[in-house]
Formats: C-alpha cells, sequence, structure tokens
C-alpha cells in the first residue's frame, strides 16, 4: 500500500522521535531495526525507504535528543529567570532527570555508545555538546574567552559525570548525594 507524501514525512517524523527515546534507553546496539520500527508502529521494509542506514537514523536520533533535551532546559530557565544557571543545574542534577534516561540528557545516556559509532553519529553529538557548552558559557554569564570556555567544559563534565554516576548505583542515597554534591560545587559562590 502506498503512502502520501506527507504520511511518508510524518512517518519518518515518527521512527526520529521513537528511535530517540528508544536508543537512549535501550544504547544504539541495544535495540534492533525490527524493535525500533515496531516501536514506531511500522514494519521494518519502510526503515530502508526513509534512512539510508541505521548510523543516519542514529545521527538523526541523537538530533532529536539535544533538541528535546534543549526544549526541556529552556522551559526550566524561563521558570527561574533571575538565576538561570543555577536554574539550569537545579534541572539536570535533579532526580526526576536521572530517572528518566528515555527523554533525558543523551550525553549521559549515549555518551559511552556515541564514542564507539561512525563519524556521522560523533558528528551529531559534537554539535550537541558544543551547542550545550555554549549555552552553559552564557547561563555562567561569561564572555567568549578560553577560560569562560574552560569554566563550561569543566560545568558539563561535572553535570554529566555526576548524572551517570547517579543513575549506575543501586544506593538511593548514594545516587542522590552525587547529584548534590555535584550541584552544591557548581552553585557555590555564586550568591
Amino acid at each position: 500500500m502506498r503512502v502520501s507524501r506527507a504520511q511518508a514525512v510524518e512517518n519518518r517524523e515518527n521512527v526520529i522521535n521513537v528511535a530517540s527515546r528508544l536508543f537512549r534507553e535501550h544504547g544504539f546496539d541495544g535495540i534492533g531495526l525490527k524493535d525500533l520500527m515496531k516501536g514506531a508502529g511500522l514494519t521494518q521494509g519502510a526503515f530502508y525507504k526513509q534512512f539510508a542506514s541505521k548510523e543516519d537514523l542514529a545521527a538523526q536520533a541523537s538530533r532529536r535528543a539535544f533538541e528535546s533535551v534543549s526544549h526541556r532546559w529552556s522551559d526550566a530557565l524561563a521558570a527561574a529567570p533571575e538565576d538561570p544557571f543555577t536554574a539550569a543545574v537545579a534541572f539536570y542534577l535533579s532526580a526526576e532527570h536521572c530517572d528518566e534516561t528515555p527523554d533525558g540528557c543523551p550525553i549521559a545516556a549515549l555518551g559511552t555508545d556515541a564514542a564507539r559509532q561512525g563519524s556521522t553519529v560523533r558528528a551529531s553529538f559534537e554539535e550537541g555538546i558544543r551547542e550545550r557548552l555554549d549555552n552553559l558559557r552564557r547561563l555562567m554569564g561569561a564572555d567568549e574567552s578560553a577560560g569562560a570556555e574552560d569554566a563550561a567544559m569543566a560545568a558539563l563534565s561535572t553535570m554529566v559525570g555526576a548524572l551517570i554516576l547517579s543513575r549506575v548505583v543501586n544506593d538511593p542515597d548514594l545516587s542522590k548525594r552525587f547529584l548534590d554534591a555535584a550541584a552544591a560545587s557548581l552553585t557555590r559562590d555564586r550568591g
């Protein structure tokens, strides 16, 4: 059965959205095309009409994951315009964000997986990371100097590392302590 162009575009967007969530939940290699397409309500055969390869889909799904988190990040900042950096840290290092791997930060969910992927996927991650660094630098009220960029790199590294560590451990108290310690370290002396 042929589908209209509009339906094909809608199906493609749905596959990218579903893949964005499923890759963050299972990893790039943790879910096959059959299950991925089933999650999107389509057959595996439809995949090859829309994407050049699984890597092509992984790169597009990664971009979509960064877009999704950027929207959520913006919402958190809008709720606290008086101190957007602290709001960003509080959002990122929250227990809720820790618990929502399929909708959370793609760097924390897929960073090590992305490092083992092809250049197309790594390029989508690099683009998302550079955007996040630029956002953090601005939120910190920093200029465009190398020192300001280094501070944003340290902040992002601290945030991602704390989120990963908090997700890895079984002990909920230890998990919370990783998040709290990182948040305190990042926001100390900002008042």
